[in-house]
């Protein structure tokens, strides 16, 4: 499925954040992107814009989708709670995301792509789908075939502790993660404005 391929220091700076992880050329500079640097006088944006650009900041943070994000918004609209927190719960309970907190891979890019390859399992069966919605209790592990991988390896040693998401937990024997339950707000680290994209959909 397509997916956004494009600079990503180019991204960040357009967002004024590092959305994709650690990255030195954000450092160095961290005003937009454009012809005219940092000196250029910047218009005052309009509430529609600033809506808009919380919901492409999520997009481009998760690797959603347009259409995807749209159905997983619809979704949590249905659902109990306050809609724009449980988007973010929807959008942290997908595979790849999970793959990519338990500390398995690098980024949310590289997670996606050992769910794509057929490195990752849940529940005992083998997923090659990165937008597989994982619940409560849900078992997510690495194919023993795969925990040789050499990517997964540096991974794995040289990942934070993933206790910092309580929503997780890891059993480094196994090679395991369990996805405990849905997030609260308060513990998802991404600085994203949901109520500006309720509103941006509530139009």
């Amino acid at each position: 499925m397509a997916r956004y391929t494009g600079p990503k220091t180019k991204k960040s700076r357009s967002f004024g954040e590092s959305i994709f992880g650690a990255d030195r050329s954000f450092e160095r500079r961290k005003y937009p992107p454009g012809q005219h640097g940092p000196s250029k006088r910047r218009k005052q944006k309009s509430d529609y814009a600033n809506q808009l650009k919380e919901k492409q900041k999520a997009k481009y943070t998760y690797g959603v989708l347009e259409r995807q994000f749209r159905n997983l918004f619809d979704k949590a609209t249905a659902k109990k709670g306050v809609t724009g927190e449980v988007v973010l719960q929807l959008l942290e309970a997908r595979l790849d995301n999970t793959v990519f907190r338990l500390g398995m891979a690098p980024t949310r890019r590289a997670a996606r792509q050992l769910v794509s390859h057929k490195h990752i399992m849940v529940n005992g069966v083998l997923t090659n789908v990165p937008s597989v919605s994982l619940r409560a209790g849900d078992v997510v592990s690495v194919r023993g075939k795969s925990a040789g991988l050499e990517v997964i390896a540096n991974s794995i040693a040289g990942r934070s502790d993933v206790r910092k998401f309580p929503w997780l937990e890891w059993n480094p024997d196994k090679m395991e993660g369990i996805f405990l339950q849905y997030p609260q707000r308060d513990t998802i680290p991404e600085n994203i404005n949901e109520q500006l994209i309720v509103e941006l959909y509530s139009k």
